[in-house]
């Protein structure tokens, strides 16, 4: 065995690693393939003002990013955004949603939709803590 340590971005390792992850996923819970769930918004010239990307998978919609323009902020926009991709989950069959943020970020915005904390990893010199959440459908 030979263990080796790089800082370069290796596309096709990362492949790999995930491509064994899904393997062993597949073997414990059956074969489903993630499916990408995107919503955005554009302003009446086309520019991109907010949106949230997902994927859905084992009845789960992750959220993995999810962002405002400043200038849209609280105008009600991000709801409608997340309001939208749980629709859209729900059809598909997702029964919860989960996202992560920090604590400068929006654990009272995903609070107010419905979401719940489930877990939040303490803050370390100086770093912000980071929350789980999850929302039933």
């Amino acid at each position: 065995m030979k263990i080796e340590i790089t800082d370069k971005h290796d596309k096709a390792l990362f492949e790999a690693l995930v491509d064994g992850v899904r393997q062993h996923r597949n073997a414990a819970h059956g074969p489903e393939e993630p499916r990408p769930l995107n919503v955005v918004a554009k302003d009446d010239n086309g520019q991109l003002i907010g949106g949230v990307s997902c994927r859905t998978v084992y009845q789960n919609l992750l959220v993995e990013v999810l962002w405002v323009d400043k200038a849209y902020r609280g105008t009600g926009l991000g709801r409608r955004l997340m309001e939208q991709a749980g629709q859209q989950a729900k059809s598909r069959g997702c029964l919860q949603a989960q996202v992560d943020t920090l604590s400068f970020q929006a654990p009272d915005f995903y609070q107010k939709l419905g979401f719940e904390v489930v877990g939040i990893v303490p803050s370390v010199a100086g770093n912000p803590e980071r929350y789980f959440l999850v929302k039933p459908f």
